[in-house]
Formats: structure tokens, C-alpha cells, sequence
């Protein structure tokens, strides 16, 4: 199938129409939600930062910097939510705030600096967060021309061909210069393609091809990239059902795609409103063949919600394994994320860490672990290849949806090996960092942030991947708390 303009989504008719049902949060309402945010606890996970911040060195203040660790780890997440006129009504459509966090002859770095969207520059010409979103509805004043117009380019940030690209999942890549974190433009890979969707996480091959999609209702777009950025192939595939598709998974010979029994059924506006739980449909698995997209099988298993799977692989006799965080239901995305945003405490069941076996026989399974985990990584180098190990965050608790502690599976003995920060840190997604030299997928650092919520700042911390129960090797902490991110890269 030829893919055009017209086969996707998210044009302007689709984000126009969603205005249709628009709400403006008024300012009383949306500074009332905000004082409440600040009784809790983790407040600082979902606070505004109100500019951007300039380069500044980190103090140290525990261990010292690993021998060869030299780099940049890029985390992107939403760091403003509110504004007089009118605030997002969801921790998902805030705007994203690029962040660098750079160690370098062992000392360490901070910056950080918003995407400088074309949302971002209307709701600061207008004091009001504008945008119809993932749970925000739209404001009539709101100006759309495309998907790009309405995108925060705030989930995700990886570096290709020698740019940053912030990614959403609705709407091109932003492309920003990793030196000096400064907005460029939205990447059009195809001139007919342009403004077309392209998850937040794509699936990169130990080579650096890069393998992503685009979803729209029961119909996906299959990107296929050089390592440069450069597109090789686009091609729309059908789906089984309209799921709700955050992330999926890659093999070195297939595509693993999850869906869920969260699936669209009507179009309103928020975005989260137009889906259904349905359980009763299970959760199906679709598995397509990389050099060959027409060849497909389909998976049934019991039904289960998620965001995020981890790097899958083929075993020699074709059983696909892959990692996965299984969420009882979607209640989080449809109600939950609200609440973390305006500080009321969730009340609901974190993730738990599992494993997807698909046998040649065309039966699948869910072996679950029992852990509480979320945020799935391993080792790059080894993406759509057998791996040991899946790095991952954990701590979290009905009371508290944010993750404490940071965790270590090993998939060959069962065992999990986690370190906690303790109640006073929100703990980030950690980032898988090969040690220089090494080869063994053990021979690697974790790098990534808290928010030490007691101090009131942002810090960073560096942990050996084989002693991760022994906490930190070395921690820096920045003068300044920067919120939760969702996603990011070592580079």
C-alpha cells in the first residue's frame, strides 16, 4: 500500500474536529489544582519549570566519576502544565524540556531547554496551554494546521545523524542541535509524508538502522531509516484493532507489535476518552517479518494493559522473547496520570515486570515475575539479539505512583537486584551505559536522575550494573529540581 498524506492521521481535520468539545481550565481552577499539587510529597515530579536552564556545573557529592565514563545522557519529559489563561489537564501534554546531563573528565554538567514548538510559541503569545491533547482537551483559540502544530515534542530524545530528535507520538520528529539543546525544525522524511506520525520509540539495530511506527486506528505506518536519518522505506500496514500503541518491540528478523484491549471506539476529545477497557477481547501479539511486511502471525494471551515492552529477540528455534510491564488496566493513562499531575494520589496497582514467550507452534504466554517494575532497558548493543539482563524502575506503590529504587532483572536465574533511594527521591528511567572496553553485556554503568525531594533538587548518579544493590558509585547534585522526565539515551 502506497502511503499519503491522506492514509494517517492526526491532520488537521482530526485535531480541528477535537476542538469541537473544547473546555478552557479556568485560572481559578487550574491555580486551585496547583496548590493542591503542592501538598504532596512528589510534587516536584510534576512542577513547572518556568524557563530554560543555562549550562552549569553539578557539585559532587558522593564517590568520584568511574575511569572512562565521558558522555551525555538526553532525557526529555514535560516540564510545563499550567499558565493563567488555561492549563493542561494531563501529565502527558505538557511541554517537553530537553535535558543534558553531560559527565567529562570526571566532572559533570546540567542544561536544559524547552522545545521551541510551535505550540509552545501561540500558548505564550497567549498565556494559555491551547492544545488539544492525550488528556486535555482543546482551546478554541488554539491555531492548527497539523499534528506538528498541537505537538510538546516532550516523551522521548534520540541522537541521529548528528542532531537531537525530540519525539512525541502523534506528529514528526523535532530536530535540535545536541550542543546548545536549540530547536531547529520538525523533520519531514518525505515530502507527501510530512506532519506524519512517528512514535517516541523507535527500535534501533546494533548497526544503528532505525525500525519505528505510526499509528493510526487499526492502520500503522512502518518507518525504516538509515542510521543517518535518512528514510529507506515507508509502507502502511493493517492492524488487527485500533490499540492504544505507545511503544513496541523489534527482533533482529521481526517486528513484535502488543495490542492491548484498550482500543479506540469513538472520536471525542480528550484523545484518552475515545478508548475502551475490553477485556473480554484478551490481548493479542502481531508479529511481522522485517524483510517481508505482508508475512504476519498473530498471538492471542490473556489480557493485560502496558506502555513499554523491551528489546525482544528469536531464539534458534523461532520462540520469540520479549520483556514487558503489564498494567492490570489502563486506568493510569485514562485517569491516573490526571491525577498525578494535580496531586492526588493514585490508589491504583503499579506495573509488574513480565516475560512474552511466542513459540513456533503459535502459542503465547505470560510468565509473570512479581516485580514491580516499569521502564524496560537493556544493552543497545545487543538490540533484537538474546540478552541476561533488563535494567528497570522500581519502588512504586498503590499510594505512590512514582518509582523510588532502581532495578537489575536477570533473566537466567530469576533473580532481581534493585537499590532504593529511598521515600525522599523520585527515581527516572536509568540509561544502560557500556563501560569502555567491556563486551559482556555485565560490563556497564546505569546513569540517570532523582529528584531529591527533601533537598529540593535534581541529582545524578552513576551505578554499576553487577553491584547495583550497593547504590551509587558516584553521585552530583544540580542547584536546581528539574520534574520527572519520561525517556532518553546515553550518547
Amino acid at each position: 500500500m502506497t502511503p499519503t498524506r491522506r492514509t494517517l492521521f492526526m491532520g488537521a481535520a482530526a485535531l480541528s474536529g477535537a476542538l469541537a468539545a473544547a473546555r478552557v481550565l479556568t485560572p481559578d481552577r487550574a491555580y486551585a489544582l496547583q496548590a493542591l499539587a503542592a501538598t504532596a510529597d512528589w510534587s516536584l515530579a510534576t512542577a513547572d519549570v518556568e524557563g530554560d536552564i543555562a549550562p552549569r556545573a553539578l557539585r559532587l557529592v558522593r564517590g568520584r566519576a568511574p575511569q572512562g565514563l565521558s558522555g551525555s545522557l538526553y532525557r526529555n519529559g514535560p516540564a510545563k502544565f499550567r499558565r493563567p489563561g488555561g492549563s493542561s489537564q494531563h501529565w502527558f501534554d505538557g511541554d517537553g524540556l530537553i535535558r543534558r546531563w553531560r559527565v567529562q573528565d570526571g566532572q559533570a554538567s546540567l542544561a536544559a531547554r524547552f522545545a521551541d514548538t510551535r505550540k509552545r510559541r501561540q500558548e505564550t503569545e497567549v498565556g494559555a496551554m491551547l492544545m488539544p491533547g492525550f488528556g486535555t482537551v482543546g482551546d478554541p483559540r488554539a491555531r492548527i494546521g497539523s499534528a506538528d502544530d498541537a505537538s510538546p515534542a516532550n516523551t522521548s530524545v534520540h541522537k541521529v545523524g548528528g542532531k537531537l530528535w525530540a519525539l512525541w507520538e502523534a506528529g514528526s520528529p523535532l530536530a535540535m542541535d545536541p550542543e546548545t539543546l536549540a530547536t531547529e525544525d520538525f523533520v519531514t522524511l518525505r515530502p507527501d509524508l510530512k506532519n506524519m506520525p512517528f512514535l517516541a520509540h523507535p527500535r534501533i539495530e546494533p548497526d544503528g538502522r532505525i525500525w519505528n511506527l505510526g499509528v493510526n486506528g487499526r492502520q500503522a505506518m512502518v518507518w525504516r531509516l538509515a542510521a543517518d536519518g535518512a528514510l529507506e522505506d515507508a509502507e502502511v500496514i493493517a492492524l488487527p484493532r485500533a490499540s492504544y500503541i505507545h511503544d513496541f518491540s523489534a527482533t533482529a528478523r521481526h517486528l513484535v507489535v502488543v495490542l492491548q484491549p484498550w482500543v479506540h471506539v469513538r472520536n471525542v476529545a480528550p484523545m484518552s476518552a475515545g478508548f475502551d477497557w475490553t477485556p473480554e477481547a484478551g490481548t493479542q501479539v502481531l508479529v511481522v517479518d522485517k524483510a517481508d511486511l505482508t508475512q504476519r502471525r498473530v498471538y492471542d494471551l490473556p489480557p493485560f494493559g502496558f506502555f513499554h515492552v523491551g528489546d525482544a529477540w528469536d531464539e534458534a528455534d523461532g520462540t520469540i522473547r520479549f520483556d514487558l510491564c503489564a498494567h492490570k488496566d489502563m486506568d493510569f493513562a485514562a485517569r491516573g496520570a490526571q491525577e498525578v499531575l494535580n496531586g492526588v494520589p493514585l490508589g491504583g496497582e503499579p506495573a509488574e515486570l513480565a516475560m512474552v514467550v511466542l513459540s513456533p507452534n503459535g502459542r503465547g504466554r505470560l510468565e509473570r515475575t512479581g516485580v514491580v517494575g516499569e521502564f524496560p532497558r537493556s544493552d543497545p548493543r545487543r538490540a533484537g539479539l538474546a540478552r541476561r539482563f533488563s535494567l528497570h524502575t522500581t519502588g512504586e506503590r498503590a499510594d505512590r505512583p512514582l518509582a523510588s529504587a532502581v532495578a537489575v532483572t536477570d533473566w537466567s536465574s530469576g533473580r532481581t537486584r534493585s537499590f532504593d533511594f529511598g521515600p525522599g527521591h523520585v527515581t527516572d528511567e536509568m540509561a544502560y551505559v557500556p563501560k569502555p572496553g567491556g563486551t559482556h553485556e555485565a560490563d556497564a554503568w546505569l546513569a540517570g536522575p532523582t529528584i531529591n525531594l527533601k533537598a529540593g533538587v535534581s541529582e545524578l548518579h552513576v551505578l554499576d550494573l553487577m553491584r547495583v544493590e550497593d547504590g551509587p558509585v558516584v553521585t552530583w547534585r544540580a542547584d536546581v529540581a528539574l520534574p520527572a522526565a519520561f525517556h532518553g539515551n546515553w550518547a
